[in-house]
């Protein structure tokens, strides 16, 4: 599909965020592993989270839908056959919070996904396995692993992505002894590690917290049903705060003020680019006169596509940091926003893990844009694309559907015209 983003002002001015993706991920997951019950409420069924569902329906776990819940009988015990397709879609959550749990069936389990999503690295778990002498291979069918994985004294890298914390923090409470993790510096991405440790605890299993860095899991413990309403999500919340400070003023309803999610930095970023939210009982997001600034995003990176458009408009320079995981997600996401930017007008250059863009650029428009199928890239163009000139094209705009089914709609809630195509 492509889209057809018209220049246009917001003119309604209210918007509810949806639910957390990844509070959704954790609590589905935690419900399926529990004894009894769950209700989930506030849930939006994105691709990705539609992927996490279905996984773990094949575990075993019980799936009621319903249009704005789901009610989770947990898994009674894991009864899978030898070499059953788990197919992960273009989750790198759903693969890596699972691979550790599904080795807990000892059965020879294959995973799939997209071609991008088996490209993602999963070198920790891979060392892991290896470590203790498990299956862990990539055939042309997809990654084969059969464990289960042991009670241990892990040692893992903390610059690589937290989801491999959170897969064995779901893992080794379910195990007969007691366990311990330690993080390397740097840590990235601690806030992530944070949500999985609270949402753990709403489910009776508790993580002995050492310090900073350490962690200790007693074994035997038993995951317990809940019941939880999922709050907004930040990341999602950053779209239409960069829409408010570039276009016109937004309210945004929905959102946990008190929240644990890494991208709630996104409000600490705007204010050092000058820009104005307002927190009262909603968020306020108004039109801004932006500088440049430096951003760090090592425990947010997800923020990435959307700190570039905006910094586009934000007069000076403006130096991006610790960006370097960006080019592992589901794009190459520093090149993707690169090549995008540019056909527009701006002036943005990068190495590794850093990106610099001079603004403030005029966007003039009249281009066809690419999505690279990335929801993120296509939200942040989209948003950037409602100042230009002229109407922007942008090619692959399904991929919003990873995410957020309902970000155009949202769009033209607002007073956006936006026009979706067939191809």
């Amino acid at each position: 599909m492509k889209v057809k983003i018209k220049p246009s002002k917001n003119k309604t001015n209210t918007i509810v965020i949806p639910p957390s993706k990844s509070l959704a991920h954790r609590s589905i997951i935690a419900a399926s592993l529990s004894s009894g019950t769950s209700i989930i409420s506030n849930i939006d069924y994105s691709v990705d989270i539609s992927t996490t569902i279905a996984c773990m329906s094949q575990l075993g776990a019980k799936m009621n839908k319903n249009d704005s819940f789901i009610e989770i009988e947990g898994v009674n015990q894991f009864d899978i056959k030898d070499s059953t397709i788990i197919d992960c879609s273009e989750s790198g959550s759903t693969i890596r919070f699972l691979i550790p749990i599904f080795s807990l069936c000892g059965k020879e389990i294959i995973f799939t996904g997209s071609k991008r999503l088996m490209e993602r690295p999963q070198d920790v778990y891979l060392d892991i396995f290896k470590k203790q002498n498990l299956m862990f291979e990539y055939k042309d069918d997809g990654l084969h692993i059969k464990g289960p994985i042991k009670s241990d004294k892990y040692i893992l890298d903390g610059s690589v992505s937290s989801q491999f914390i959170t897969g064995l923090l779901f893992t080794l409470p379910l195990l007969d002894k007691d366990s311990y993790i330690t993080i390397q510096e740097p840590f990235e991405s601690k806030s992530y590690v944070d949500l999985t440790i609270d949402m753990l605890k709403k489910f009776n299993i508790y993580i002995e917290v050492i310090d900073d860095f350490n962690f200790k899991i007693k074994g035997n413990q038993k995951y317990i049903s809940n019941n939880i309403s999922i709050e907004g999500d930040f990341s999602q919340m950053s779209f239409f705060s960069a829409l408010g400070l570039i276009n016109n003023d937004v309210l945004i309803e929905g959102l946990n003020k008190n929240s644990l999610q890494g991208d709630k930095a996104f409000l600490d970023i705007v204010k050092n680019m000058n820009g104005k939210i307002i927190e009262d009982k909603v968020y306020e997001s108004t039109l801004s006169d932006l500088k440049g600034t430096t951003i760090d995003l090592k425990d947010c990176p997800d923020l990435g596509p959307i700190v570039m458009a905006l910094a586009t408009q934000a007069n000076g320079l403006t130096h991006v940091i610790n960006a370097g995981r960006l080019r592992i997600k589901e794009s190459d996401r520093i090149y993707a926003m690169e090549v995008e930017l540019k056909k527009l007008g701006c002036d943005i250059s990068s190495n590794k893990s850093e990106v610099f863009i001079k603004g403030k650029t005029l966007i003039e428009g009249g281009v066809t844009l690419e999505g690279h199928n990335d929801h993120r890239i296509v939200m942040a163009l989209s948003i950037l694309s409602t100042i230009a000139n002229k109407e922007v094209i942008i090619n692959g705009s399904e991929a919003i559907n990873k995410s957020y089914p309902n970000f155009f709609n949202d769009l033209r809630k607002l007073g956006i015209e936006v026009i979706e195509y067939d191809i």
